[in-house]
């Protein structure tokens, strides 16, 4: 089995794979996690918080959950398509869903490098 992320929201603990993680949004004060089995938990943790977990629990080898911009947390694996000029980034499994976030250019640019220095894009 994976790495398990327990996350507190409002009125529960839930244990989720991590590897079921697409994104993490931020709401205010919350943060609103979207897996791919379609589930949503409202955690009671800002985004920089959530940030602050997930990267003690990142294999520094490669790409897992990274920070794009201000309000939003990416897990790579689930990247389909990145288009900066259009500020869009869709994450996918290329089977049962898909969802298209928006980012700024600067931010999809970052993400582009990261790609390429951990030498996945070709």
């Amino acid at each position: 089995m994976g790495k398990q992320l327990l996350f507190s929201t409002s009125v529960e603990l839930v244990k989720v794979p991590a590897d079921a993680v697409v994104y993490i949004t931020a709401q205010g004060n919350y943060s609103l996690v979207k897996t791919a089995g379609g589930d949503e938990y409202l955690l009671t943790k800002k985004l920089g918080d959530v940030e602050s977990r997930l990267s003690s629990m990142t294999d520094n080898n490669r790409c897992s959950f990274v920070r794009i911009g201000k309000s939003l947390i990416i897990n790579c694996n689930f990247i389909s398509y990145i288009h900066t000029a259009q500020k869009k980034l869709v994450m996918s499994d290329s089977r049962t869903f898909r969802h298209e976030l928006s980012a700024s250019r600067e931010a999809l640019r970052l993400l582009k490098e990261v790609l390429e220095e951990e030498g996945t894009i070709i």
